[in-house]
């Protein structure tokens, strides 16, 4: 198994929902044939740990201001998930290699939360829940396809995460610019209009 693209692939995944990214390699690794992937992973507490905290993650990154808290207190896991993972998938590398690992992997999974907290916080300015499931839905999507296409073509699913993270910084840049924008009107609007 490759695993710069995996550590990188499961890094990207852990920054967007962490406990199914977890969820997803301990399925895999539990019930696959897949070599490589440590034995930690497929442990039943692991899994049933994993399982409830993607649940609790499935219903509170689907509820307006409240994934934001979510994603607010996430700020300190998700990465230091993405490190552990890389760790425990890095296995027999070199203490050095491992350090390099873990910051590879823990530093993905910061930019990849930025990029969700960040856009989610842009999505909530938007009055309708609507949004804020797709892009939850969405999310979730992408983090399991994400880790599959991993486990079995790592450089595909390492680009293709590489990719969503450049996209998701210019999209997350465009959507902020354009919260601005707005704020500043509704400020305009105020003291042009001021209460009676």
């Amino acid at each position: 198994m490759d695993l710069l693209p995996l550590v990188f692939t499961s890094g990207w995944a852990s920054g967007v929902n962490a406990y199914l990214a977890v969820l997803v390699l301990g399925l895999s690794e539990r019930f696959g044939t897949v070599a490589g992937l440590p034995d930690a992973l497929g442990r039943t507490d692991v899994l049933v740990a994993a399982a409830v905290m993607a649940g609790i993650e499935f219903f509170a990154d689907k509820i307006p201001y409240v994934d934001s808290t979510w994603d607010a207190v996430s700020t300190v896991i998700r990465p230091t998930i993405g490190a552990a993972l890389a760790l425990l998938v890095s296995g027999d590398a070199t203490s050095v290699e491992q350090a390099g690992y873990a910051a590879l992997g823990g530093t993905t999974a910061l930019a990849s939360h930025a990029v969700k907290a960040g856009s989610r916080l842009a999505i909530n300015t938007s009055p309708e829940p609507v949004t804020n499931v797709v892009a939850s839905l969405g999310e979730d999507i992408a983090v399991i396809g994400i880790v599959l296409l991993a486990i079995r073509h790592p450089w595909v699913a390492g680009i293709a995460c590489l990719v969503l993270l450049v996209l998701g910084l210019v999209v997350l840049r465009l959507l902020l610019r354009v919260v601005r924008r707005g704020r500043a009107r509704w400020k305009a609007r105020a003291t042009l209009d001021p209460p009676p």
